[in-house]
């Protein structure tokens, strides 16, 4: 821990450890707040997140639900609207389109058809991308798709700070709030302030500033851009890291700016090429700052395939950090 004002302290954890504070802050601080999910209970959690919550809160506050994502998100929906303040945790997303008609038709409408009189503040929890050999029906990037929909935040924490505080403010908003969090960062460890100022999920953030491109990126894709942006660095690239961390809202300023100050954009993004986050960040740089880019935008995202088992070719098909540098190089030479 350094030493120093008590805003600036810092403890070292890991996303998984940051995640699990952040649960347990949120079950302490308001009765109403209760977890549930498929094995979130005395197993832990599919990826361990909830471990010790159980003995600690005890069932009626971390509940195990039957394997029906329709039935214990609706049921998440309701409790919501009676008042509650329910965290729903789905394994990976690919199962959240069990729950699709739940999420799309009430949890994201019912504020609007009841002419504001029927907030839904639910938080739905769940695992995301690719890059752990968990084959094809386990490895979605499918971000973009409830990025799509009105009538609900998304957000996608890339850093342990992230992953600590983004919670509290999701649990306050008044719409629901999806929050994915990628496979491949549970076991990452950084540095977390300990007494830090609100998180807003209503901005990007630069995580490394530059002046020759911008890279443009969000959730497992930030390690690679950083990486990528290092190599940049030792060629005399100097990149720019913006992470959306919120990708519904964008935020069109923060992005706008990144692209104003480098005139040369890269967009990193998991899922597949064909209508992604990836198209509309692209699309929305187009449409405000088509006279700062002085050469095309550049995207990198997964290959058009299911994602494939076998490692080697699952490492071919996710975006990498060369393909990041690659993509860089077109831009600005």
């Amino acid at each position: 821990m350094t030493t120093g004002a008590s805003a600036t302290e810092t403890s070292k954890t890991t996303y998984r450890e940051a995640m699990r504070e952040a649960l347990r802050e949120a079950l302490r601080s308001d009765d109403r707040v209760f977890l549930m999910g498929e094995d979130v209970g005395h197993y832990g959690g599919c990826f361990g997140v909830s471990l010790g919550l159980l003995e600690e809160f005890g069932p009626e506050r971390v509940r195990d639900t039957p394997l029906s994502e329709s039935a214990f998100v609706g049921a998440g929906i309701g409790a919501a609207l009676a008042g509650m303040r329910p965290i729903v945790e789905i394994m990976t997303v690919n199962f959240s389109l069990l729950a699709l008609d739940q999420i799309l038709n009430n949890a994201a409408t019912l504020l609007h058809m009841s002419g504001g009189q029927l907030p839904v503040p639910l938080v739905i929890r769940m695992t995301t991308g690719a890059g752990r050999q968990l084959a094809a029906q386990h490895s979605h990037s499918l971000e973009g798709w409830y990025a799509h929909i009105p009538g609900i935040r998304v957000v996608a924490p890339a850093t342990v700070e992230d992953a600590r505080h983004m919670l509290a403010p999701a649990l306050t908003d008044p719409d629901p709030v999806l929050i994915f969090e990628h496979g491949s960062l549970y076991n990452a460890s950084g540095e977390r302030t300990l007494h830090p100022a609100p998180v807003d999920l209503d901005h990007a953030a630069i995580r490394r500033p530059g002046t020759d491109v911008s890279l443009i990126t969000y959730g497992g894709s930030l390690p690679k851009a950083l990486v990528a942006a290092d190599e940049l660095a030792a060629e005399g690239i100097s990149a720019e890291v913006v992470d959306l961390r919120t990708l519904r809202p964008l935020d069109d300023e923060a992005i706008g700016a990144s692209v104003a100050r480098t005139h040369h954009a890269v967009v990193v993004d998991e899922a597949w090429r064909t209508g992604s986050l990836a198209a509309e960040v692209s699309a929305r740089i187009a449409e405000r700052s088509l006279y700062e880019l002085d050469a095309p935008v550049e995207r990198v995202c997964s290959a058009e395939v299911p994602i494939p088992y076998a490692r080697r070719l699952e490492e071919a098909a996710l975006p990498q950090t060369a393909g990041i540098v690659a993509a860089a190089h077109r831009a600005v030479d």
